[in-house]
């Protein structure tokens, strides 16, 4: 069963890419297949120097469990933010100076601090590398190393939607005025440039660990 290409990062491109000693680039596979929730990934670190056979046109399986497991081309124009951990990875005090703030825009919102905290200021939505994972639809559950023990982290957040639940949309990100689908898409949504769906629709994050990268990653879905 031949697996599907689902992103392909460069270093250059992506300052949070942390990549292990002479690479310079991640190619990220999936089966298109629920193993047994969601498609089981593959990372490959590579140095793109030595890469010279490049295929045209990926291979596709045979078969695949849902349409929404064979990406849409996207060509990606990433964009640098700051994020914040969820409430749920905050000290018992911060957690309760948060129940306790006062924030306007809460209200014009119609949304507790503590969420709009998470919705608006904690953790962008959407596809992105590193960062912090949202814990909106399940309980906190932090991940360690099968090697070494060491606290994972976020590698790549593979999401159904791009754009967050505040009506203002405040993690959108600017987008070329300009810019149209690419040709032959018969599908194209903003919110869903890709068309994958993860679950009833998720997120899907890869960790890794911090200390070697090239020790075996986790899936989770949140």
């Amino acid at each position: 069963m031949a697996m599907l290409p689902v992103a392909q990062l460069y270093a250059r491109d992506v300052p949070d890419l942390r990549t292990p000693e002479g690479t310079d680039l991640l190619q990220v596979l999936w089966c298109p297949f629920d193993h047994p929730i969601m498609p089981r990934t593959a990372l490959f670190w590579r140095s793109a120097a030595i890469i010279t056979d490049i295929l045209s046109t990926p291979p596709e399986p045979p078969a695949m469990q849902f349409d929404s497991y064979l990406p849409e081309p996207c060509l990606l124009h990433p964009e640098q933010i700051t994020e914040y951990p969820d409430h749920l990875e905050l000290s018992t005090e911060l957690q309760e100076q948060l129940r306790q703030w006062n924030v306007p825009q809460a209200d014009e919102e119609d949304m507790y601090p503590q969420t709009y905290y998470d919705c608006v200021l904690s953790n962008a939505p959407g596809w992105k590398v590193g960062g912090w994972p949202a814990w909106d639809s399940t309980d906190l559950n932090p991940q360690h190393c099968s090697e070494c023990g060491t606290r994972m982290e976020v590698l790549l957040t593979i999401a159904t939607f791009e754009e967050g639940d505040d009506e203002g949309r405040s993690w959108s990100p600017y987008e070329n005025p300009t810019a149209e689908p690419s040709p032959g898409l018969v599908h194209f949504d903003a919110n869903q440039p890709t068309a994958v769906q993860i679950g009833r629709g998720y997120r899907q994050h890869l960790y890794i660990c911090p200390a070697t990268p090239e020790h075996p990653h986790i899936e989770l879905m949140t």
